[in-house]
């Protein structure tokens, strides 16, 4: 299948995204790929600070290329979703892992159904492609984004995704470095966009290109992004667990001192009784928190949804 058999839609344009950091390797590889999968595309290379031939084997296979100098793959991923206008995103590594001949299959998905998103759902059999590791910290961190926002993907850190214009348009990017997966799948989970997934085969990287990521490093940087969106996100949740648990801890220390006070009408620990009201104070100061900022989160809710909805879903006329 090829974008011109999407009948009413082969007019769109569609830009094909691959961040790249040192990539010489691969990045032929991948743009012939994605030009065979998809050959309407404008396919663009971000070079993100490579110190090899990145740049000169892109161009010469054929790819728009610019750079993005503040290093990371989120910074790249804001200054394309900023910079390239098109009705259809497919993003993806330049590092050949991702299959290119999903990539209609992926665009059709979203084209028929009026989706805003489809996730390239990783499947390999190699090791080496897809280490235990990864995911097992995939695994993990999925979970936890389900229990925290209700509902979730099964890859969450999937880098190959196709994307609405009005996704692109209405995501404000705020990551720098591979949390921006995450930050993606839960700004998809935040506005209720209709999404999908769709399994596509993950190879081993070629010969001679190396993996950029670190099992711990970036798995630690994730899971502070889903807290860290949590309590932005979920204020009334998140202040009122810190409320809940400086109240319990008030009422521990305060039920001897009343006890003590029933039995002998005195109050012979002062300290611990000012220290009961305080935590009981910063108890109360929790709850308003959260509810004055789980306002000020509704409100940036509505903007973002209007500027969704500002723009035509997939399929629509323009």
């Amino acid at each position: 299948m090829s974008v011109a058999d999407l009948g009413g839609f082969a007019d769109r344009r569609v830009a094909v995204l691959l961040p790249c950091y040192n990539e010489e390797a691969a990045i032929a590889q991948t743009i012939a790929g994605f030009r065979e999968a998809l050959p309407t595309a404008t396919i663009y290379v971000y070079d993100n600070n490579s110190r090899d031939r990145t740049v000169e084997v892109a161009r010469a296979a054929g790819a728009v290329v610019r750079s993005e100098r503040i290093q990371g793959k989120g910074a790249v991923v804001r200054r394309m979703f900023a910079d390239i206008d098109a009705d259809i995103y497919v993003m993806a590594d330049g590092d050949a892992t991702y299959d290119a001949a999903s990539a209609p299959a992926l665009v059709a998905r979203m084209v028929e159904e009026q989706l805003d998103m489809v996730v390239g759902q990783r499947v390999s059999e190699a090791e080496l492609a897809y280490r235990r590791g990864h995911r097992f910290g995939n695994a993990i961190l999925t979970g936890m984004l389900a229990k925290l926002f209700g509902r979730s993907f099964t890859d969450i850190l999937s880098g190959y995704r196709v994307f609405s214009r009005r996704f692109v348009k209405s995501f404000p990017v705020l990551s720098v470095g591979f949390e921006i997966e995450t930050e993606i799948s839960v700004h998809a989970l935040e506005l209720k966009m209709p999404c999908a997934e769709i399994t596509t085969p993950y190879y081993a990287r070629p010969e001679g290109s190396a993996s950029k990521l670190s099992t711990y490093s970036d798995g630690w940087r994730i899971l502070r992004t889903i807290m860290k969106l949590y309590r932005i996100e979920r204020p009334m949740w998140f202040f009122g667990a810190v409320a809940a648990l400086f109240a319990a801890l008030a009422i521990l220390l305060a039920v001897p001192i009343i006890l003590t006070y029933l039995d002998t009408h005195q109050v012979p620990r002062f300290p611990t009784a000012i220290l009961s009201t305080g935590l009981m104070l910063l108890a109360a100061l929790n709850i308003f928190t959260g509810l004055i900022l789980d306002t000020v989160v509704r409100g940036r809710q509505e903007v973002r949804r209007l500027a969704y909805l500002a723009l035509p879903a997939p399929g629509n006329p323009r």
